[in-house]
């Protein structure tokens, strides 16, 4: 199957993807771990994305979505992928159309997890990660240490990051709302779109998803 995951930020969406990507044994193709290879391996595209993001300005759309096609011609992603993070913008989108209608192929679905924005504010301002390991993370109110501030796995103090706070989540927000939401419509138009609400245990969203990608496939 050749799915796009989409949803607003703190939809738990490369948690969803990982689950997604292993249950339908197709690799989860993330923009942001794109971007990351193609630096560390410094890739004529990535150095190019990173001179941009050395400037502090936004890596052009046609960068970004070379590396995707790079990444979904190889040899793992010929009976299909999971999509996070691209497309990002109704161009993109239709990049990716036009590059899957030139091999003969086709987007199956598109999920939309849906989270109300409350909750997005709730789960991303209440994050608290520990200045000793990143790995290590806790929710003020979901995952509480067990002494406040203290990092339960090695003590370290545990902070929050400034791109968690809430008035930087109501402008990441805005964002998806001004930039990414309007692909959701797109592919409306394209009878793509199953919306999956997102709130619950990661395991009751990753089988709704799955449930959902079963009828579609069916």
């Amino acid at each position: 199957m050749r799915i796009v995951l989409v949803g607003p930020p703190g939809a738990g969406k490369g948690t969803q993807a990982a689950f997604l990507a292993k249950n339908l044994a197709i690799p989860h193709i993330s923009t942001g771990d794109l971007f990351r290879a193609n630096i560390s391996q410094q890739t004529e595209l990535g150095k190019l994305a990173k001179s941009y993001m050395d400037k502090g300005e936004l890596v052009p759309d046609e960068v970004t979505i070379a590396m995707a096609k790079d990444r979904m011609e190889q040899p793992d992603a010929e009976g299909g992928f999971l999509l996070d993070g691209f497309p990002r913008n109704v161009s993109q989108a239709e990049a990716l159309d036009e590059m899957l209608s030139t091999e003969g192929m086709k987007l199956d679905a598109v999920l939309d997890l849906e989270v109300p924005e409350d909750e997005v504010v709730r789960r991303i301002a209440g994050r608290r990660i520990c200045r000793n390991d990143s790995s290590h993370v806790f929710h003020v109110s979901y995952s509480a240490p067990k002494q406040e501030g203290v990092c339960d796995v090695c003590g370290g103090e545990l902070y929050q990051r400034d791109d968690d706070s809430e008035d930087t989540v109501r402008t990441r927000l805005e964002v998806y709302h001004t930039q990414t939401e309007p692909i959701i419509d797109y592919y409306k138009a394209q009878g793509l779109v199953v919306t999956i609400p997102a709130l619950g245990k990661v395991e009751d969203v990753t089988a709704r998803s799955m449930e959902a990608l079963a009828r579609e496939d069916a």
